[in-house]
């Protein structure tokens, strides 16, 4: 058996599973996901990549890691969109998923229970360190959950929390280092007590 069966064999093996990247942001979370998806198409399995509407921040229709590599996907609105859209498909990919809706470990599941493999990309935790949107209950049904780490721009240490720069209460602030920055967990706590202090 020659080196590229061995690859697609391992490769078509990993099917009706859930796979989740998550971190804070700049861990390289999209970066691992395109890798994955990439290896899947170069195994020539057929890939589907779904990523929110509202995410345009690099591109409309490709999703796009901070180091600038990208994968054609088709925005959606709405989790259940997937079930629709990705029909006789081999691997799934989903960026973003923190923006997506309730729905969407439901939908997981489902593809999973169908033979796919579905690779999901997100925050893990919100600015104010709080679990983030479908993400708590897709890491509770996955087959396996891969943490990645930002460097803290503060100290080196690993990073725990998207810390925003700006005065912004809103839940969803698409944005990139100008208004969010990776910490650890002394540092992100150094820096709500400075903006305490400078309320005061």
């Amino acid at each position: 058996m020659n080196r590229f069966s061995e690859f697609n064999q391992m490769e078509t093996a990993r099917r009706g599973r859930i796979e989740v990247i998550c971190g804070s942001m700049f861990s390289g979370k999209t970066e691992e996901l395109i890798r994955r998806l990439k290896r899947a198409k170069f195994a020539r399995q057929r890939v589907e990549i779904f990523k929110p509407a509202l995410d345009t921040r690099y591109s409309e229709e490709e999703v796009v890691s901070h180091d600038s590599n990208h994968i054609l996907s088709t925005p959606i609105e709405s989790s259940a969109s997937i079930l629709l859209l990705a029909t006789d498909v081999d691997v799934v990919g989903i960026d973003e998923a923190q923006f997506f809706d309730e729905e969407l470990p439901t939908v997981c599941n489902e593809l999973a229970r169908r033979g796919t493999r579905v690779i999901v990309a997100g925050l893990d935790m919100d600015f104010k360190c709080q679990p983030f949107g479908p993400m708590p209950a897709l890491m509770a049904v996955a087959d396996e959950v891969t943490k990645v780490h930002a460097i803290c721009v503060k100290c080196g240490n690993l990073a725990y929390v998207s810390h925003r720069t700006v005065q912004n209460d809103k839940l969803v602030l698409l944005g990139e280092k100008m208004e969010y920055e990776p910490l650890c967990r002394e540092c992100y706590h150094a820096a709500l007590a400075e903006r305490e202090n400078e309320k005061q």
